[in-house]
């Protein structure tokens, strides 16, 4: 297995920023890597390792917080920091909330600058393949290996939710804490649905005979936000061709092997959606919406379903009506012989917090992880954002909204029926592609054997790019 290189080149990185489409600041071209030079790991602020300590933290470091603010927004991380701030009152926190994560981090990476914690999200950020493969990230085993907050004999890594430290190892590093235990589903009004006497589908028939009386009642059954989103609607086929084939449907794909996208359980989803498209199930005009221009349109019932993960209650809190009594239902399997059962669930670690290797202050950025993982942490994540964090009992004892009181039910019957996908982790090329080929899909410019053929070509061009690291499960 090819490995990181470590360290840092300015000139490579650059390079790679360039053509993963990121370097987009104003007057950082990649001729001017020229300027300066690469360089080894800068030296981090540095404390005594003691049992309150157990992370060698300088107790009066600055600490630089970098958060996403998008669908979680920003408020759950000043509570965090908050924490921080109780434990060592002589550290200065800036704390930043942006969007524009790649624009306005990218300058830092490159200059050797980085914040000391990143939440690394949204359209707009970093590819993870980019940062790991330029030795950009430290690795947090001291994290996992360290005792909980909240129990000295218990380790971080005992703490987690299943699937956490997976979706955040590459190679053999951990390298990023994806802090959220995201459930993607379908989303629907439980009012509306009891008010229509809907029943929720669990197989495909059932979902298609469903969708036909929504639209006889002048409701559309999807909605999806054409312009930036179009892939959450990738759950639907990969989701339904997994549950019915079981984890080998996915590790083939993950692994980049020939021929995974064109499995029968695959294709069988994938024309299942483009019959849908056919028969005009997907709401006019989404093609042309941003994502919450199409939720939007579905809070207003204008729709009946909207594809996506479990951010969504947060994200429209604002906006959808305080009855719309917000709940999810897992994907249909394709028929009943499924190798998984109907309730199981996608739960894909999300939102990728980091530390960069050459921080100022990497002790006191693991330190500052090791808190959210805290269950004072976790849970006040948990009761701002209604949204699940990957720490266990993290939402215990919390007052819960619909979509949480949802999701929570949702996963108890799921059990240990979760999976997940590595490959849009792994390789940065699927983010774009996958974006064009459903929205081709979606728009009917394409059918099933066009998308994944685009996808199969794809993959067969990294699984044959020596330069690109590979990873496995």
């Amino acid at each position: 297995m090819n490995r990181p290189r470590p360290g840092l080149d300015r000139r490579q990185f650059l390079q790679r920023l360039a053509a993963a489409g990121l370097l987009t600041v104003p007057g950082a071209g990649v001729l001017s890597a020229c300027a300066t030079g690469g360089g080894g790991p800068t030296t981090s602020a540095q404390g005594d390792v003691s049992a309150q300590n157990p992370l060698g933290v300088a107790a009066d470091a600055p600490l630089d917080v970098v958060i996403f603010n998008g669908g979680y927004g920003e408020d759950y991380a000043k509570s965090h920091q908050e924490l921080y701030k109780g434990r060592y009152p002589g550290a200065n926190i800036k704390h930043t909330a942006t969007t524009q994560i790649a624009q306005e981090m990218q300058p830092r990476f490159v200059s050797g600058n980085p914040p000391d914690v990143l939440d690394d999200s949204g359209a707009q950020k970093i590819e993870y393949a980019t940062l790991v493969s330029e030795g950009q990230l430290a690795d947090l085993a001291p994290l996992l290996d360290a005792p909980s907050w909240d129990d000295p004999n218990v380790k971080v890594r005992d703490t987690l939710l299943p699937g956490v430290i997976e979706q955040g190892t590459f190679g053999d590093k951990f390298l990023a804490l994806n802090y959220v235990y995201e459930t993607y589903a379908i989303w629907y009004s439980k009012p509306l649905f009891e008010q229509r006497g809907w029943q929720i589908p669990t197989t495909w028939d059932e979902m298609m005979a469903l969708c036909a009386q929504i639209k006889a009642a002048g409701i559309s059954p999807f909605a999806y936000g054409g312009t930036n989103a179009a892939d959450y609607v990738l759950d639907l086929n990969l989701g339904a061709a997994i549950k019915q084939g079981g984890m080998d449907v996915v590790r083939k794909i993950d692994n980049l092997e020939p021929g995974s996208w064109t499995q029968d359980t695959v294709l069988a989803a994938t024309q299942g959606v483009e019959q849908m498209v056919r028969d005009g199930y997907f709401m006019p005009g989404s093609e042309g919406l941003k994502h919450t221009e199409a939720q939007t349109a579905w809070t207003e019932g204008r729709a009946a379903f909207y594809v996506s993960g479990s951010w969504l209650e947060n994200e429209m809190k604002t906006i959808a009506p305080p009855d719309f009594g917000m709940a999810m239902a897992p994907v249909p399997v394709l028929d009943a012989g499924s190798a998984m059962p109907p309730t199981a669930l996608r739960t894909q670690p999300a939102e990728a917090f980091m530390v960069p290797a050459r921080a100022a202050n990497v002790n006191g950025g693991m330190e500052y992880l090791r808190i959210m993982l805290s269950k004072e942490g976790a849970g006040k994540f948990a009761e701002l954002t209604a949204s699940v964090p990957g720490v266990k009992g993290a939402t215990d004892g919390i007052q819960k909204t619909p979509a949480l009181a949802s999701l929570s039910e949702g996963l108890d019957a799921a059990g240990s029926n979760v999976f997940s996908w590595q490959f849009r982790t792994w390789y940065t090329p699927y983010s774009t592609l996958l974006k064009t080929e459903l929205g081709n899909l979606l728009a009917g410019r394409t059918d099933a054997a066009g998308f994944l053929s685009a996808m199969q070509a794809e993959t067969d061009k990294l699984a044959a790019d020596a330069s690109v690291t590979k990873y496995r499960r």
